[in-house]
């Protein structure tokens, strides 16, 4: 089961890190998504890095503010959000599946977090 981690409330322009790990266990072989359900929309792929952390794919919405790392030798995956914006605000999930060819698709992904709540606001 992936735990996700780091959330909480943030002015506009703030940085927050979140961290994805697997509770009790390593983390799954294959890819790991982000994911996020914003108030009123659905949710949808933020971005995701491949299993040995080579390659990864941002949304246009986030892309050279979102960083995304793997660590494997600690179990956990890192999503690094700088220059946040009000409309970062959602729920982000963390989730374990792929492919990671780009921006990733809900349908592709399983073994989801429960979600952790990121506010950004003055």
């Amino acid at each position: 089961q992936l735990v996700e981690s780091g959330g909480g409330l943030v002015q506009p322009g703030g940085s927050l890190r979140l961290s994805c790990a697997a509770s009790g266990s390593t983390l799954p072989r294959g890819a790991i998504g982000w994911f996020r359900r914003a108030p009123g929309k659905e949710r949808e792929g933020v971005s995701c890095v491949e299993r040995n952390g080579e390659r990864s794919h941002y949304a246009d919405s986030v892309r050279g503010r979102f960083t995304i790392s793997r660590d494997n030798a600690k179990n956990t995956v890192y999503l690094q959000m700088n220059s946040l914006k009000p409309e970062d605000t959602a729920v982000y999930y963390c989730a374990a599946g792929g492919p990671c060819l780009g921006t990733p698709l809900i349908g592709d992904f399983y073994s989801w977090g429960q979600g952790i709540q990121v506010s950004v606001s003055s």
